[in-house]
């Protein structure tokens, strides 16, 4: 199986090292992830948790340490994807070049047999539990958000929102507890995939998170996709604009003021661009003395 559905970041890092694994997970925490406790040098995939939270298997990585040592490694969930090797390109002899260059083809067929794997049989268990589900008509998570159902489900105290493709496909679930707590299914996609509230009519609104949405659309009256993560705006927004051409896109941006690089901001305003859209940004009010 071949896995064309997520926008990929490739990158690559080269450089001479002692340790591969050592030097390999410095290579993962210099991209922004939690690297795992432990890594395993056997060229075969394995999952960890990106933020620390064992709940939250997120990341992959490959390591085949013989020879000369290389890997990837990546968020599946942001759609990211880094090369890594222990020696630079141009420290190879041609020989060893070509070895490289056929290794990292592999690792790449494999990865993506692998995710196409693993989106699959999570969309047919995101279906069969969504077919099952109640629909929503109150929750405690919706009540101290002031917000209305907007066609969620449940399924035991959880809220249940569908992850769907622009055909209405549902290819995972978010999930949402009593506390507010948000989780995703494992290995279910997510890069394209929203949610829908209201029928667009001139305007559609983008946005990160359900409860957002909901209040957006509450609010205005305007149909609104949800994108559940910062990351994923930018592929349903340009999605989206290939569904409904002649649409008012507004890309209703989450201000991370807090956050280094502020994501919510930055991830915005590249969709906004992308998708040829406009940019909403909360107003925050100062506060007084």
């Amino acid at each position: 199986m071949v896995h064309i559905t997520h926008s990929v970041a490739v990158g690559a890092i080269c450089t001479e090292v002692i340790n591969p694994i050592k030097n390999f997970r410095l290579a993962i925490a210099a991209a922004g992830l939690t690297p795992p406790t432990e890594i395993i040098d056997d060229g075969v995939i394995h999952r960890f948790s990106t933020n620390g939270k064992p709940t939250h298997k997120h990341g992959w990585y490959m390591l085949h340490s013989d020879g000369i040592a290389a890997g990837a490694f990546g968020d599946w969930r942001e759609g990211f994807t880094q090369n890594w090797c222990s020696k630079a390109d141009t420290a190879m002899t041609e020989a060893e070049r070509q070895v490289h260059r056929e290794r990292v083809k592999t690792m790449q067929r494999q990865r993506e047999e692998d995710l196409a794997q693993l989106q699959q049989l999570a969309a047919a268990d995101a279906l069969k539990r969504w077919t099952a589900a109640t629909p929503c008509a109150q929750h405690d998570y919706l009540t101290r958000k002031g917000i209305k159902p907007n066609g969620v489900k449940i399924e035991g105290d959880k809220l249940l929102i569908p992850m769907r493709d622009t055909a209405g496909m549902v290819h995972s679930l978010q999930t949402i507890t009593l506390d507010g707590i948000k989780m995703f299914m494992s290995g279910g996609r997510v890069k394209g995939c929203y949610f829908g509230i209201g029928k667009p009519k001139g305007v559609l609104i983008v946005c990160e998170g359900f409860a957002t949405g909901a209040s957006i659309h509450e609010c205005t009256g305007h149909a609104v996709a949800v994108a559940f993560t910062a990351g994923n705006l930018e592929t349903v927004a340009v999605t989206l604009r290939t569904k409904y051409p002649a649409l008012k896109i507004i890309i209703a941006a989450d201000d991370d003021r807090q956050t280094p690089g502020n994501p919510g901001m930055s991830k915005a305003i590249a969709a906004a661009h992308a998708s040829a859209g406009a940019l909403a940004v909360p107003i925050f009010k100062e506060a007084t003395a």
